[in-house]
């Protein structure tokens, strides 16, 4: 059985694949990749099943080694990408014959990276679902040096494409669109004109469970807390402060904060790649 040997992780590698749904009522968020569309885009290329997991890197610094040989994809976030020394291509399908090195540089832009394999990375499942959750403490533990991580048996389908000719992933600015949330009488008539006429920019006290805002505070119209409620990935929930912050995938499953908006999940992919220093700005 082939696998892939971890030689580096970078600032974060986790497994995700689409998540473990329909367990809220236990406590347990979905987790999964947090920009499904470039995880989704790996496996569609080297025709693995939809919910086959993979490799995400946040800021690159990934590097593996194949144990026999494997077929694998990286997407997402744009990185310097090097086999045994030699570039590489983003967005196409890769050959590694077996003790062949993958090494993943900084992304220029973006913030997250894919790596699939053909027949996926066959970790344990937990709860149906082979994500590590990083709030819960739920899945696979972080890969680290020296692990191997088997891959599973191939699909019966090929590839049918060598390379994917997507547009870059990330950038300076992005605009989410959103909904108004359902506690948005919680705020003043000009907190949501605020939130969507202002620009915010992620902060360095961002990960997988949400990224916290920096901009004009959202005032609110009433004092007091909510009792905790459900929450959504793409929620604005609002602390006492008046800034923003944006569940994503790893998001806690009830939440005692008003929520003014939720950002659309078509647009989640968006969010998922915006990095520190990145400027957001919402619209309906």
């Amino acid at each position: 059985m082939s696998a892939l040997e971890i030689v580096a992780t970078g600032p974060l590698t986790t497994v995700q694949d689409t998540g473990r749904s329909g367990h809220a009522a236990l406590g347990v968020g979905r987790s999964g990749a947090a920009d499904a569309a470039s995880y989704a885009l790996a496996n569609r290329m080297l025709a693995n099943p939809a919910g086959a997991a993979a490799l995400e890197a946040t800021l690159g610094g990934l590097r593996v080694r194949a144990r026999g040989p494997v077929t694998v994809a990286v997407t997402g976030a744009g990185v310097p990408l090097r086999v045994d020394g030699r570039g590489a291509a983003m967005n196409t399908v890769l050959r590694l014959a077996d003790g062949a090195e993958l090494v993943m540089g900084a992304p220029a832009r973006g913030l997250r990276t894919y790596l699939a394999v053909r027949g996926g990375v066959d970790v344990p499942p937990v709860l149906g679902s082979r994500s590590t959750d990083v709030l819960a403490g739920l899945g696979p533990d972080l890969p680290a040096p020296g692990d191997l991580l088997p891959v599973g048996p191939p699909p019966a389908g090929f590839p049918n494409v060598d390379l994917a000719p997507v547009p870059p992933v990330g950038g300076p600015e992005t605009t989410l669109r959103v909904v108004p949330g359902p506690r948005d009488d919680w705020f003043t008539g000009d907190a949501l004109k605020t939130l969507l006429t202002c620009s915010y920019e992620v902060t360095s006290r961002s990960d997988r469970v949400g990224a916290r805002l920096s901009g004009p505070a959202l005032e609110r119209s009433r004092d007091g807390e909510l009792p905790s409620e459900g929450m959504v990935p793409g929620s604005l929930q609002v602390p006492p402060t008046g800034e923003p912050v944006l569940f994503l995938a790893d998001h806690p499953v009830t939440g005692g904060y008003p929520v003014i908006a939720v950002v659309r999940a078509a647009n989640l992919p968006l969010a998922a790649q915006a990095r520190p220093g990145t400027a957001i700005r919402f619209t309906l």
